[in-house]
């Protein structure tokens, strides 16, 4: 059945990619080869799309984002990914690591403190997952978070952090309780 189901993108999703291509064409194509051969991350064109709405595509308007849905979301990466993936792959983990946790999981205060910051682009977004000794198997790592008052002591190293030099906010994973048994 699946199969016979034809999805056709609404204007708005249209309008949303063509935008995003546009952009892409226009202020990141030229660079692209520069950017590689320098590993350079282009903070200033990652700003310039959270200005587009692009770095807070999911992001409800309350809190300065876009507002628009996942398929609005999945045409900005695919226009921007097919001109340099490095730059798409860095506008998909800011808007769906960092802040889609925060979207996701954050209370209120959190929610209202670091969304508009990260929507707007204003500041990057890291994640931190990943430990040299367990990967991303979460359910073993070795970080660990425990709750001293009303403060939580963080304990552990991560590596290979997304973002994780160029972030003004990160989201860091931690164990809470005992290790998975496995």
């Amino acid at each position: 059945i699946l199969a016979a189901m034809k999805f056709e993108n609404s204007d708005l999703t249209k309008e949303v990619a063509t935008a995003a291509k546009d952009f892409a064409k226009q202020h990141i194509l030229p660079h692209v080869m520069e950017w590689d051969e320098k590993q350079f991350l282009p903070i200033d064109t990652l700003r310039a799309l959270g200005q587009l709405g692009m770095m807070g595509v999911l992001v409800p308007t309350q809190y300065g984002g876009a507002g628009l849905s996942y398929a609005e979301y999945k045409v900005v990466i695919e226009e921007i990914a097919a001109v340099c993936g490095s730059v798409g792959l860095s506008v998909a983990a800011h808007n769906s690591l960092c802040t889609g946790h925060i979207l996701m999981a954050g209370n209120e205060a959190q929610k209202t403190k670091w969304l508009p910051a990260l929507a707007s682009a204003e500041q990057i977004g890291a994640w931190g997952l990943t430990e040299a000794n367990t990967g991303s198997d979460a359910g073993n790592m070795g970080c660990t978070a425990v709750r001293k008052g009303d403060q939580w002591v963080i304990n552990g190293t991560k590596n290979w952090i997304t973002h994780g030099i160029s972030a003004g906010i990160a989201v860091v994973l931690c164990r809470t309780g005992e290790p998975r048994t496995s």
